[in-house]
Formats: structure tokens, C-alpha cells, sequence
């Protein structure tokens, strides 16, 4: 359901003559959306009563135009089911490609998502350890890999894949607020 919205939007030509990505509204096609990664989000990565939890609100696709690929379009659940969203560009398409392309050559393989931590304005290509786990369910595994998109928050690099049990310590820190010397505890 959520590929026939996007497909339904790129079929018409009003939504993609005024999408807010210029190079859409510049092409003339025919477009396809390929690489159907799940978009889930982290919501309150420094709340202390268990493991972090994800939520599943999107998946995205990467729009190619003949062999490049030019933008994403994103499916949002809806009361009524899945409706396309937006298209977007930017580096965060690039960087998802990237990173895609490099996961191809880890030793081990692993079910891409993506895994959005709206704290940090941080978004990650989610590497999950389980092959047969439905990709709209589940929270972060011990075996999961996080590979951060450019742009990454300062301090962290982009495109390095990290354990999820090790990177995940490091930005619930950047969050947590050290008082001042002098002020109040």
C-alpha cells in the first residue's frame, strides 16, 4: 500500500510539478521508486525505563531517474492506511545510497531501515541483525549496526557503521544536560 501511494504520485504530474525538489519538477521521467526502506522513529533515547523504543511512521524509496537516483518519496500510516507524504532531495538521499552501497560489503547481512532520532536531527541507516523480522516491527537488537547519514551531528561521523549498544550511550550523553559550574544541581 505504501509503494501505490508513491507510485499514484508519481504518476501525476501536479504532484510532481509541485513537489519542493527542483530536480523532480525539472525531469520528465519516467521515474522509479526502488529500495523500500522502513522509517521508524527513536523517541526519547535518554528516558531511563528500558531499552530505547522505536515506532515505526514511514517508508521511504529512493527515486531514481534512469540510473541515478534523484530523489525520496516518503508513505506516512494514516487513519485510512498508507498515503504518500512528500518527495524530497538533499544529502540525506546521497548519504542513504552511500550508505546502502557500503553495507553491501559487510561480512554479515543485515535488513536495512531507517531509524530517524529527531533529538539529535540525526538520521541513520538502521542495520537490523534479524533477516526474516518484519521490517515495520521490532526495537534495536544487540547485533544492530547504526550507520549515521551525512550530516551527522557534530563529533560523529557519517557513514561509519556503529554497534547499536555502542552508539547509543554516546548521543544519550550529547543529551544530557551537565549543570553549569556555579549553578544549582
Amino acid at each position: 500500500p505504501a509503494l501505490r501511494s508513491v507510485l499514484t504520485a508519481l504518476d501525476s504530474p501536479t504532484a510532481v510539478r509541485e513537489a519542493r525538489t527542483p530536480v523532480l519538477s525539472t525531469l520528465t521521467g519516467p521515474f522509479e521508486p526502488e529500495l523500500p526502506l522502513p522509517v521508524h522513529v527513536l523517541d526519547d533515547i535518554t528516558a531511563s525505563d528500558g531499552p530505547p523504543r522505536t515506532r515505526l511512521t514511514g517508508w521511504r524509496f529512493l527515486i531514481r531517474d534512469g540510473d541515478r537516483t534523484v530523489a525520496a518519496a516518503e508513505a506516512m500510516l494514516t487513519a485510512d492506511g498508507w498515503a504518500f507524504s512528500h518527495f524530497s532531495e538533499g544529502p540525506y538521499v546521497s548519504s542513504a545510497e552511500l550508505a546502502l552501497g557500503e553495507a553491501e560489503s559487510l561480512p554479515s547481512a543485515y535488513q536495512p531501515r531507517l531509524l530517524s532520532i529527531p533529538e539529535l536531527y540525526m538520521v541513520t541507516l538502521w542495520l537490523h541483525g534479524d533477516l526474516t523480522a518484519d521490517g515495520a516491527e521490532g526495537g534495536l537488537g544487540s547485533g544492530d549496526l547504526l550507520v549515521p547519514l551525512a550530516p551527522a551531528p557534530p563529533g560523529i561521523a557519517a557513514h561509519r557503521a556503529h554497534r547499536a549498544t555502542d552508539l547509543l550511550p554516546v548521543l544519550t550523553h550529547r543529551l544530557t544536560r551537565v549543570p553549569l559550574l556555579g549553578s544549582p544541581a
